[in-house]
Parts: C-alpha cells; structure tokens; sequence
C-alpha cells in the first residue's frame, strides 16, 4: 500500500537494500561461462530477492526475472515522492505495453483465455492500478472487438493503424512500433513541478532512452529493408546528440556499415562522449548493445554519487538500478539463459 512520502529522506531509508542487487561486473562475467542451469541460478539469486523457479524453462525463468524487477521498481514506487512516482509509472507502462502485445497476438493465434491470462503479467497492472483493465482485454476473443474496446484509450489510434496494416500485408510491424511510439512519446512528456534535480536526472534519462529506441528502430529498418517513409512514422521527437535532421541522414542510408560510419562520425565528435567512446561496426555480434552501454556511461559521466546529499543520493540510487537492471536482464540473463537452455536441448538431440 503506497504512503504519502513528503520527502526523499524517507525513500533514502527504504531504498538501501538497492545497491545490493546490482550484479557486480565480475558476477555478470561469470555467467557467460556457465553451462549448468543450476548453478546460473545460484549466480544470479543474490540479485533477485525471492526468485523461485518452479521450471528450469526459458520462459519460466525470464518471467521470474522481469517479475522481479517490476517488484523492485514497484517498491520505490510505494517509498517514493509524488514526483518520482509518477515517473517510474510512467517507466513501468512499458510493460502493460508487452502485456497488451501478448494479448493481440494470443487472439491472432487463437489461443485460450487461459493461455493469454497466463502470458499476462498482472503484477505491473497492480503497480499501475490498471489490473481491471487488462483483466477486460483478456476476456477479449477478436481484434475487433478489442478495437472497440481501447476506444477513448491512449492506445487506440495505434491499434486501429496497426490492425489495418495487419489485415493488408499480415504483418503485425507496425501495430507493435505504434504501441513502442506511444510509450517513447509519454516517456519525453513535459513534466510539471519536478525540481531542479528531478528534473536534471528524468529529463536527461529520458532523452537516452528515447534516443536509443529511435536509433534502433532505424537500424532494425534498414536490416529489414522497411521503407523509410513508414519507418518516419514512428520516430518520437527528442534531441540528445541526434536531432530530426540527424535521423533523417540515418534513415537514407541503405547499408547497414553505412550507418553505423554515420553514426560513429557524429557520437566520436561530442565532447561528452569522445574520452569514452568506441566505433561501432557491422560485424560486432551486438552493435546496439555496445551502443547502449556508451549511452549508461555518458548518464552517469553526468552524475556523481554525493553520499552526503540525501535527495541527490537516492535519485542516483533508483535511476542506477533501472538502468543498469535492465542492461544486466537484457545483455546478460537472459542471452546465457538461452544459451544454456538450447545447449542443453542441443546435447539431448546429438544423443
């Protein structure tokens, strides 16, 4: 049950079990190593209060993760200044993004409600005091009615695009790029009343991520061969170190090296980030991500940690958490968890 939290030396007391959860670079080292699925467990647990694994599966287990997670933000939610929660709800909306996205894809394959409610992560509607309506779009059995039904909704525009396209070409692209614009466009939204360094940590959190997602859609265009008038439409406004016009020249070229040579001139060129960047090619195995950890890099080049400033100390705090969380899921946990899962699979097939 959330409390009314007058200041951040409340959310300073609550919140020092943060620092704790955070895997240590030697940790996440480890587990690129590990070919035991137990043993990735026993890594990763410290790090994930309460992770209980039932079944040693993919799903099973990024599901925990993510719970997890969600919790972890859900938490500082409850602890934390009008400011900030409105925030973080913010940042959580991307999951009841994922949640609506399992939904529509469910009724296009036509599985059971059952199966849908059980692909539905209701913790992050609790968080978001939305579990009624995700409840309602679970009992949903076609795409049209759950058009009708997000009518008057933030989503509806983007479903209605998206179910168009989808009937035209059977391509669900642009419906998930919609949703992904809508969350981006909320993300960057002007916020009223933040203070000076509310406003300094959020906006600039924001702009990075929002830069990131613009910066891989365009990629994931040009791999795909999308055309480059459709893939405009879901850029989301937002200048860091790229504005309209930068990303425009990024979507004209047509060779992926090309791209990323057009990139690598204008990143290596900006003084907040030359002392620590590093060019970017093709051949990496994950160009991107070697991409985002530049961007985490520059975020926290802004702020140092000041323990002796309570407010300055526990934005620090959560903002670390989300971002280095989310790198540590998507970078580290769940690649090797595929990775041991399909090992293992591959070992019984060579049997």
């Amino acid at each position: 049950m959330s409390v009314i939290v007058p200041s951040y030396a409340y959310t300073y007391i609550k919140i020092g079990f943060l620092k704790q959860i955070i895997m240590p670079q030697k940790e996440r080292d480890k587990l690129s190593k590990v070919i035991d699925i137990k043993e990735f467990i026993s890594i990763i647990e410290p790090y994930y209060p309460d992770l209980e694994i039932k079944e040693y599966t993919i799903t099973e287990i990024e599901k925990q993760v993510y719970n997890i997670n969600i919790m972890l933000i859900g938490k500082i939610i409850s602890y934390s200044p009008s400011n900030l929660r409105s925030f973080l709800k913010d940042y959580l909306l991307k999951y009841e993004i994922m949640n609506l996205k399992q939904i529509i894809s469910g009724i296009i394959l036509g599985i059971s409600q059952e199966e849908k409610r059980s692909n539905i992560n209701f913790l992050v509607q609790r968080y978001l005091d939305r579990e009624d309506f995700m409840k309602e779009l679970v009992s949903i059995g076609s795409l049209e009615e759950l058009r009708l039904f997000l009518r008057n909704t933030r989503y509806y525009k983007a479903v209605r695009e998206g179910l168009l396209y989808f009937r035209n070409k059977s391509e669900i692209f642009v419906l998930e790029s919609f949703l992904d614009q809508i969350y981006y466009q909320n993300l960057v939204r002007k916020r009223k009343n933040l203070n000076k360094l509310e406003r300094k940590m959020i906006v600039l959190l924001t702009h990075y991520l929002t830069e990131i997602y613009n910066i891989k859609l365009i990629y994931r265009g040009i791999l795909n061969d999308i055309d480059r008038n459709l893939l405009s439409q879901f850029l989301v406004q937002s200048v860091l170190f790229f504005d309209a016009q930068d990303f425009n020249l990024l979507m004209e070229q047509t060779h992926i090296q090309e791209f990323f040579n057009l990139l690598n001139s204008t990143l290596k060129q900006d003084p907040d980030l030359k002392v620590f960047y590093r060019e970017i090619s093709a051949t990496m195995a994950h160009p991107i991500w070697v991409l985002e950890r530049i961007y985490q890099r520059f975020y926290f080049s802004k702020f140092k940690l000041k323990v002796d400033k309570i407010d300055y100390t526990t934005l620090y705090r959560i903002f670390e958490l989300i971002i280095k969380k989310d790198q540590e899921i998507n970078f580290e946990i769940i690649p090797n968890l595929v990775r041991i899962i399909h090992r293992k699979f591959k070992r019984f097939e060579d049997i």
